[in-house]
């Protein structure tokens, strides 16, 4: 492998080639996601220990297989899309997107939904990580102009 160092005004900085960087990101990668495995497994452990039931095999590897978790969870639970979302709050459609991957949601509503499904937060894996949205049924658009009669504008 061939490093060059170089400085900067901001530091010290190493440049190596795109296969390098590509191979390093890929381990770093694999090494989150070895620690989130042992995290899994202490939780377990823990869960086994103090009585807790823990999922069924065929959940675990529907979650493991990518399925989405909200969807592999709300079923296992039993409950409708409509129960889960009247449950938390929130319109059928809106869980049916976030279910289908076409929305996150905000990090309060997966919050909500772990509540809920009784399940940790974590469990619901990347869809609890912060979105990009407002809350559910708002919209980042401008206010609409309040009623009533317009001043006429002064051309000049």
């Amino acid at each position: 492998m061939k490093v060059r160092f170089e400085t900067t005004p901001k530091g010290e900085i190493a440049i190596l080639p795109r296969a390098e960087y590509d191979r390093l990101v890929a381990l770093a990668a694999e090494a989150e996601e070895d620690a989130g495995t042992a995290r899994l497994v202490a939780r377990a452990r823990k869960d086994v220990a103090a009585g807790t039931p823990l999922l069924p095999l065929a959940v675990a590897d529907a979650l493991a297989d990518g399925e989405n978790p909200v969807r592999v969870l709300r079923g296992f639970r039993g409950m409708t899309q409509v129960e889960l979302a009247a449950a938390v709050g929130i319109a059928q459609g809106y869980l049916s997107d976030i279910e289908g991957g076409k929305r996150n949601g905000p990090l309060a509503l997966h919050r909500k939904i772990a509540r809920v499904l009784a399940v940790p937060l974590d469990l619901l894996g990347s869809a609890a990580q912060p979105g990009d949205e407002t809350e559910p049924g708002r919209t980042n658009t401008r206010r609409a102009v309040p009623p009533g009669p317009r001043k006429p504008r002064k051309r000049g």
